[in-house]
């Protein structure tokens, strides 16, 4: 569930020249959340012809950009619009790699910074909220098919969401999935030792870009209805779903009773996927699932290409997780591979033409 938690990503992200790319445009929006109380930062993806700076969008000391034009302006005609939700302790550029992919197969791309859960912002006490996070979802939603600027543009018929780890889980349970509280406690006192429960009990998180030290938090505080509701949007049409977290504690019940089409994914050879994330059973708990597993991958490999030395780097500032750790297979090609799969999934269930 927790990824890019160093404070070395939370500085403002640099855009700089790119060298490739062309076809895809990029703007940044802000969208008022009414439950939150404040503005929630999108990024947007989008098919162009026009001209603008180029920027390669997500570019920092640890990871590659993506290339893209600034405020450019979107090719003409109504398309899919693909929403993304990034894993906790990272950020909507985060997925720039995909979301660009996805624009020059033809999609409009959105993705919202969860507050609580991003680079600079994320705690314990904040990780399990997804009500939180689907709501950002469904407020962004909401604000682009409304948008007189984006109204041309949006085809409000066909709207999915691609949502990896925390952001899995996110789209899983607009999807419709519910969660029980309980069975994330009892899997968390099973797998103490698992990623996303030694981030509860680990006694630090990230504020203003800085890392404080907070005490352990008990899952059993969380409020256990706003744990448990339904959290469904009926505006989403399908989602793709990789290495979604909270595997464990979705109900059975609420898997059966999902009607669109759900792709799940993850990230790692047979035997070595995170037992927090291995997905092949929920595929087959829902009506219209399909499943596929990335061998010489880890939960890793789904962000963005590391530069020479950002391992190094990392641990000298106290990472612990293994971001940039090789796996074996080049993180380009694991990206090729599954961008085939999610922009096939995407074109299937949402019809594009692209």
């Amino acid at each position: 569930m927790r990824t890019i938690l160093s404070a070395i990503f939370l500085s403002t992200i640099a855009m700089t020249p790119a060298f490739a790319g062309g076809d895809v445009g990029t703007r940044d929006i802000s969208i008022h959340s009414p439950a939150r109380g404040k503005d929630l930062a999108v990024t947007l993806w989008y098919p162009t012809d026009e001209q603008g700076e180029r920027v390669d969008v997500g570019e920092n000391r640890i990871f590659m950009g993506a290339p893209a034009l600034k405020n450019a302006t979107p090719q003409s005609g109504q398309r899919p619009l693909v929403l993304l939700s990034h894993g906790s302790g990272s950020r909507g550029i985060g997925m720039a790699w995909i979301a660009t992919a996805l624009a020059q197969a033809g999609f409009i791309v959105a993705a919202p910074d969860h507050p609580g859960t991003t680079s600079g912002d994320s705690a314990p006490e904040d990780t399990p909220k997804i009500w939180e996070r689907t709501d950002d979802i469904s407020t962004v939603i909401t604000s682009l098919t409304h948008n007189a600027q984006w109204l041309s543009s949006i085809d409000p018929d066909r709207i999915g969401v691609l949502g990896f780890s925390l952001g899995g889980s996110t789209a899983l349970e607009l999807a419709g999935a519910r969660a029980d509280l309980d069975a994330y406690v009892k899997y968390c006192i099973d797998y103490a030792q698992s990623m996303d429960c030694t981030w509860f009990t680990g006694g630090r998180g990230y504020r203003n870009g800085e890392r404080i030290q907070v005490p352990p938090f008990d899952l059993r505080s969380v409020d256990k209805a706003r744990f448990e509701q339904s959290n469904h949007d009926v505006r989403i049409h399908t989602a793709v779903l990789v290495d979604p977290g909270l595997e464990v504690a979705f109900t059975k019940d609420s898997l059966k009773d999902i009607q669109i089409p759900l792709s799940f994914i993850n990230l790692g050879s047979v035997g070595k996927i995170p037992v927090s994330v291995l997905s092949d059973q929920l595929a087959r708990e829902v009506q219209d699932g399909t499943y596929v597993q990335i061998d010489d991958a880890d939960h890793f490999s789904f962000l963005p290409v590391c530069k020479p030395g950002a391992a190094e780097l990392l641990k000298s500032v106290g990472e612990i997780d293994p971001i940039c750790t090789p796996t074996g297979r080049d993180r380009d090609d694991i990206h090729a591979q599954l961008a085939t799969l999610i922009v096939s999934a995407f074109r299937t269930t949402l019809k594009a033409d692209n």
